[in-house]
């Protein structure tokens, strides 16, 4: 071997041998956060949040970019095809890493390959709610009122595959119900029927629903989330209501490129967990209905693995079709 090919040898072995070397002093530019949704809303305020007291702990920028389309599926894809060095991450929600797959017959990513988990952000709650002129004043009154009735009730959802439709669709699959979807475009666009009585309840997103119910327009039943809601602590959940195991909720978690080396997996993993345990932060995500997170990249891919067949069989039993 030539001496200029044994010295180029010996590099690449020492490169191969210490990522942390490869990788030199990370981070050396500003990182950025892809965000599959529009500015303002809860994945785009938690990333907001989130990159700025990143940037303070890393010592570079981190800007917060907005790729809207497809129900976060852009972003998510740009996301997967960026370069792997840790300048590029994704606020990658559960819809398009837990629903998707079932719903699209091809996606430009895929959940369980294309990412690299740093930790998840946050878990927020839908609600299920009904008129005030219900005659369903409890949880076990509405089931029984469905069962009388059955195909007659009707269920308003914010779209296909969202949190939403895919709570009630739970939720007639756990307590065996005949009720029919009515399709939106969003939670705000269907609070108007639903506040008229034109269809018997919802999931509605608890940022959008609960004063609502506080201001005695609606009527709360249970939260979709495992635990209790941090903004409604009083209302049960539906696991507590007799439907052990129900949990129907939008999730976000902070995701790198797949192949992103394991030295700055863990180090954003451990500068995020440390953001999302301050009061602050905690507080201003609270207040949009979101309940802070901050788990390992172990927690988060144990989560993904789980939840995507778990999804599959409500999703393909209903036949849920993307754009549907």
């Amino acid at each position: 071997m030539k001496p200029i090919r044994r010295v180029a040898a010996a590099i690449a072995m020492l490169l191969a041998a210490c990522p942390a070397f490869a990788q030199g002093t990370y981070p050396e530019k500003s990182v950025r956060i892809l965000v599959g949704f529009t500015p303002g809303v809860a994945p785009d305020v938690a990333a907001r949040l989130l990159a700025e007291k990143l940037g303070e702990a890393l010592g570079k920028p981190v800007v917060v970019e907005n790729v809207t389309g497809a129900g976060g599926n852009i972003g998510a894809a740009r996301v997967a095809q960026a370069a792997p060095d840790g300048y590029t991450l994704g606020m990658v929600g559960n819809g398009s890493l837990i629903f998707s797959p079932s719903m699209y017959d091809k996606l430009d990513f895929d959940p369980v390959k294309s990412f690299a988990p740093i930790s998840q952000i946050f878990v927020a709650a839908n609600l299920l709610v009904v008129p005030p002129d219900s005659p369903a004043k409890t949880l076990p009154e509405l089931v029984a009122l469905a069962r009388s009735q059955p195909g007659k009730l009707t269920y308003a959802h914010a779209g296909a595959g969202t949190s939403q439709h895919l709570a009630a669709e739970l939720f007639k699959s756990m307590a065996k119900l005949d009720i029919q979807p009515i399709a939106y475009r969003g939670t705000t666009v269907l609070l108007p029927d639903l506040l008229a009585g034109r269809v018997s309840m919802s999931f509605g997103n608890i940022v959008n629903v609960l004063p609502l119910v506080r201001d005695g327009k609606l009527r709360a039943f249970a939260v979709t989330s495992a635990r209790r809601a941090g903004l409604a602590p009083e209302l049960p959940t539906m696991a507590e209501s007799g439907y052990p195991g129900f949990e129907a909720v939008p999730w976000f978690g902070l995701m790198a490129p797949a192949g992103t080396p394991a030295a700055i997996v863990e180090r954003l993993h451990r500068e995020t967990a440390k953001i999302m345990a301050l009061a602050e932060v905690r507080k201003k995500l609270s207040d949009i209905g979101a309940d802070a997170i901050g788990g390992t990249p172990a927690d988060l891919t144990a989560v993904i693995q789980r939840e995507i067949p778990q999804w599959a069989t409500v999703i393909k039993g209903a036949g849920i079709k993307a754009g549907e």
